[in-house]
């Protein structure tokens, strides 16, 4: 569940993420009411087997809801909290489409199961590995053991959105300087699974998260919400 918006006066629209379908919207009708049979399971983190009807309109109607899991203990704690409401919310803009991404449905779940069995694992590193990955299920991952441009593999001291990936000097026009410490965070974040998301400096994530942003932008046509709360 990515979002649940209330409808009415006692209805909710859904966001949903499914594997074979992708995002699709949906309604529960009476969600709202006291005595609703979905009692308080469609509300977003949830992940569930939904009973769907589909009719002419283009929202499916929910007409039963299993809980596969919860999240429970994500919902404790702020950080994590955050980190699943900006996860859901990359997913449901980078890929507003019917077309289905088994691989992002998985990868959603499996971010949402790190945060909840640890919290601490919550933060800018993991959002921004995750974004990551959603760039390689779309297809846009950033080119990074060589220029972008002229394929030059020493030298690499920008990074260009335009381009896909970091540059060297000589091809640095339209870039933003990128520290060595940040490539390697993207290098390395890119390469591993989230459970092992590596450290780095505040600084070096601020860069990676503009090199990140700045790709989706050029490629996607689409603007993320920043990781991490101002």
């Amino acid at each position: 569940m990515l979002r649940s918006l209330r409808f009415g006066e006692a209805d909710r629209i859904l966001h949903v993420y499914t594997p074979r379908r992708g995002k699709i919207g949906a309604i529960a009708k009476g969600v709202r009411r006291a005595r609703s049979r979905f009692g308080g399971r469609l509300e977003p983190f949830f992940r569930l087997e939904l009973m769907l009807h589909e009719g002419r309109s283009e929202l499916l109607t929910v007409t039963g809801a299993q809980t596969i899991d919860g999240f429970p203990r994500l919902r404790e704690d702020a950080t994590a909290l955050d980190t699943a409401a900006r996860a859901c919310d990359a997913v449901s803009r980078l890929f507003d489409t019917s077309e289905p991404h088994p691989n992002v449905y998985n990868l959603l779940c499996n971010e949402l199961a790190l945060i909840d069995a640890d919290a601490r694992r919550a933060g800018h590193a993991n959002q921004l590995a995750f974004r990551l990955k959603l760039l390689l299920a779309a297809g846009f991952a950033p080119q990074l053991t060589s220029c972008a441009s002229c394929g030059e593999r020493d030298h690499l001291s920008g990074f260009s959105g335009a381009a896909g990936g970091v540059v060297c000097a000589a091809c640095e026009a339209g870039s933003f300087p990128l520290a060595e410490d940040a490539h390697e965070f993207l290098a390395t974040a890119l390469g591993r699974p989230l459970a092992e998301t590596p450290p780095a400096s505040e600084r070096a994530l601020r860069q990676a998260e503009r090199a990140i942003a700045d790709t989706v932008e050029h490629h996607a046509g689409v603007r993320l919400r920043e990781a991490v709360a101002r």
